[in-house]
């Protein structure tokens, strides 16, 4: 579960960066689209919508993304707001270089000009520039543990991102990390009460059936969970489905 102090080191301006004023309206408006999005039914609403205010706010974007790191390893992109920042997040997945991943992983923020002279990634930025991505904004959005997020921003111009764009997305990118947070929050907590619901059921079931007490009943939930090598809400929620535990026939 992420936490807002797990944040705290997003956001380091990249070597572009000279500076800019922040907007405090621009604030102010974002943490209103905040508040509103986190009243979607999912995160993936939440980062949809962030990406395209992302587009719609800061200065040079035409298209954007969130790539998602799990395990430090397992990339995949979220939100995407078009064909390019799907094709280009794959890219970056495929050669294991690019701006979103050093965003990701170094806590920070890259800036990438102009993708046809881009020396740091040389594979990645000449399928990327191939692609049609001319230019990037990569900022760091959240780490928890193993798990990276990182706002991608992408031009169909070279030289299209400013400090301002950097500023404001820094801004957009700090709203949405906190959204998002706040989300998985709530995600996690419907998933365990509904993993206590389900697992009450099951040992209702257990009860019933075999005359025995609660605390024996969640004791045959968790052999048959360590038996299969399956979760307990997994083995609670088949027994409700299928009336026998996994792994066994008739076990009535």
């Amino acid at each position: 579960m992420m936490s807002e102090d797990s944040m705290v080191d997003r956001g380091m301006p990249s070597s572009h960066y000279d500076g800019g004023e922040r907007v405090r309206d621009l604030a102010t408006e974002l943490a209103e689209l905040a508040r509103s999005l986190q009243r979607e039914p999912d995160s993936d609403a939440i980062l949809s919508g962030f990406v395209h205010a992302a587009i719609d706010l800061i200065p040079g974007v035409d298209e954007g993304s969130v790539s998602v790191v799990l395990g430090r390893r397992d990339v995949g992109s979220r939100g995407a707001s078009g064909d390019l920042p799907a094709r280009i997040d794959a890219l970056q997945v495929e050669t294991g270089q690019g701006p979103c991943l050093e965003a990701a992983y170094e806590h920070r923020t890259v800036r990438v000009s102009d993708m046809a002279h881009e020396q740091r990634w040389p594979l990645f930025a000449q399928r990327a520039t191939e692609a049609g991505a001319k230019g990037m904004l990569s900022i760091q959005l959240w780490v928890q543990g193993d798990d990276l997020g990182a706002l991608n921003l992408y031009s169909y111009e070279a030289d299209a991102f400013t400090d301002e764009s950097e500023n404001v997305g820094l801004l957009v990118a700090s709203h949405a990390a906190v959204a998002f947070a706040e989300a998985e929050k709530t995600r996690q907590l419907h998933e365990a009460v509904d993993s206590r619901d389900v697992i009450g059921q099951a040992k209702g079931i257990l009860m019933e059936r075999h005359k025995i007490t609660g605390e024996q009943a969640f004791i045959v939930l968790s052999m048959a969970s360590q038996r299969t090598h399956l979760k307990l809400w997994s083995v609670a929620d088949h027994l409700i489905s299928s009336g026998d535990l996994p792994g066994r026939k008739n076990a009535r």
